[in-house]
């Protein structure tokens, strides 16, 4: 069904951007019999691509794919393929054949990221063991994306762990470095602490127990003073004319 074409067209999509960096908009290298098969139907091939994918594309030929649709007398094809599709610029001088062109193109420009589009069941089957490559074919008015093979899911894994994995050399240099900052921290001498850091002790107030205080106060009693008046010479005389 339709639903399904589409669920398994975004795992594939899922897989080749998140294990060989393929993004928007898509780069598809269409060969003859593929423009030849979608004009033959009435099919757009831009359109019919986009509405597959669920995604912007862009459309590449080569100028050998180009001369294989003219000696093969396709006017409308080779005109369809003029018009909606950039030129790869393959460098042939003379003319290739459609497997060999395309294939030194993908090794030419493999950070490029094509998917190839083609009807030819010889070019898929050698270009499946080539792992960056997504294959693209038409069955009646639908195009489909191949599902990715075992030994691209393989070379994913393996590229994945040849990345993460930490070489002999890399592992050196790393304790190296590790050594030599150990050696300079050795050397520094261990400094105080800063005195400004360090809180001067509080001293602990005496605490007194005020009702003990106050119970001693009460329980001893006052003495009374008493003054003792001095007496002068003049009331000693004044004392004795009494």
């Amino acid at each position: 069904t339709r639903v399904k074409k589409q669920k398994q067209h975004r795992k594939a999509l899922k897989f080749y951007t998140a294990c060989f960096g393929f993004r928007e908009p898509f780069q598809i290298l269409c060969d003859g019999t593929l423009v030849h098969y979608l004009v033959g139907n009435g099919i757009t091939p831009n359109t019919a691509l986009e509405n597959s994918l669920g995604a912007t594309v862009e459309l590449f030929t080569t100028r050998c794919i180009l001369s294989e649709l003219k000696n093969h007398g396709s006017p409308e094809a080779l005109e369809a393929a003029k018009n909606l599709c950039t030129d790869a610029q393959c460098g042939h001088e003379t003319q290739k054949s459609a497997e060999d062109c395309i294939t030194e193109v993908i090794g030419q420009n493999i950070a490029q990221n094509f998917f190839v589009a083609t009807q030819d069941g010889d070019l898929r089957g050698s270009l499946r063991k080539i792992p960056r490559v997504p294959l693209i074919s038409a069955l009646g008015k639908e195009l489909f994306l191949g599902k990715p093979s075992s030994s691209q899911r393989q070379f994913a894994k393996s590229s994945e762990e040849e990345r993460l994995h930490i070489t002999d050399l890399e592992a050196q240099i790393i304790n190296t470095n590790v050594e030599s900052k150990d050696k300079v921290r050795k050397r520094k001498r261990a400094k105080g602490p800063n005195p400004l850091s360090v809180l001067k002790k509080k001293k602990k107030p005496v605490v007194t127990n005020d009702k003990k205080l106050n119970n001693d106060e009460g329980s001893v009693k006052r003495k009374r003073i008493r003054r003792r008046r001095k007496t002068s010479q003049k009331d000693v005389v004044e004392g004795i004319h009494q």
